[in-house]
């Protein structure tokens, strides 16, 4: 096995157990929620948080801080070991920037050692599908820097298309304009979101009514058509199963080598995004 470890945030949206076998460091985000600190690293809080959004209730997120980082990375180094992180896209959290100043210091004290810092500028499980390419090349022998490169030159191919629910999630975190979000809820207007090639959200597209939205976001996969190097098509979604189930149906019906995967998004994305998000993550040609 090649002398380096992957190390990444709980952003990418794999199972624990997958953490095991996939041999992967992973460092927890966080959030606040009633009156708790809870770390982003179990299935058990999602029905729970996205219930208490749903019934007005607020939490909080909080990124990975640069001493979180640090003590993740800093065990692999002292035992002699190179790392290479993966991180949260650096458009939507200061997750990236906290591994790039945790990187700085630890370079100081193991001169020796080399240490890649990539910002994936992808989430949820875009980032969880670049992770798991990531591990199983390496465990294939591919080189730390033909690794580095492998990932910088894929990870624009990962694409995220995704419809919220409810406006005001994404107004309170500042990704839409109070205007846009009122006239956008009495009018039943739902945005066609995707993230960009810098990592950041964009709107490129707004359409009336829910089942629009969840058309064009299933529309924007089946037209790029199947990739038979990279089948997967991870449907994630906000405590949302039964129009993630209709997405799925949608998609082999019309891609019928697809391998879809429904999986819950973590509260983490969900407190920015409410329930009833729906996202479609898929490699690409390009974003």
């Amino acid at each position: 096995m090649p002398n380096y470890n992957i190390v990444t945030d709980s952003c990418c949206d794999l199972r624990p157990e997958t953490y095991e076998q996939l041999n992967l460091t992973v460092v927890p985000l966080s959030m606040e929620f009633r009156g708790q600190v809870r770390e982003d690293k179990s299935d058990d809080s999602i029905k729970e948080v996205y219930a208490a959004l749903r019934a007005g209730e607020s939490a909080q997120t909080a990124a990975v801080n640069p001493d979180r980082w640090l003590n993740a990375m800093e065990p692999h180094l002292a035992e002699g070991r190179d790392v290479l992180v993966m991180a949260f896209s650096s458009g939507l959290s200061t997750t990236y920037q906290s591994a790039v100043i945790a990187a700085e210091e630890l370079r100081e004290k193991y001169p020796e050692r080399t240490i890649y810092v990539v910002d994936t500028l992808c989430a949820s499980r875009g980032e969880g599908l670049l992770v798991w390419y990531a591990c199983k090349k390496r465990d294939e022998g591919m080189t730390l820097d033909e690794l580095h490169k492998w990932v910088e030159d894929t990870k624009l191919h990962l694409c995220h298309w995704f419809t919220v629910d409810d406006l005001d999630f994404l107004k309170r975190g500042g990704r839409i304009s109070p205007t846009i979000a009122w006239i956008g809820g009495k009018l039943k207007i739902k945005p066609v979101l995707r993230i960009a090639e810098d990592g950041t959200l964009a709107i490129p597209e707004k359409v009336r009514g829910s089942k629009a939205a969840m058309n064009t976001i299933v529309s924007k996969y089946v037209s790029s058509g199947l990739n038979e190097e990279h089948p997967y098509v991870f449907l994630c979604h906000g405590d949302a199963l039964e129009q993630a189930e209709k997405a799925k149906a949608a998609i082999l019906e019309a891609v019928p080598g697809a391998q879809v995967t429904i999986m819950p998004m973590s509260p983490i994305i969900g407190i920015h995004t409410g329930p009833g998000v729906q996202a479609v993550i898929y490699f690409g040609n390009n974003r």
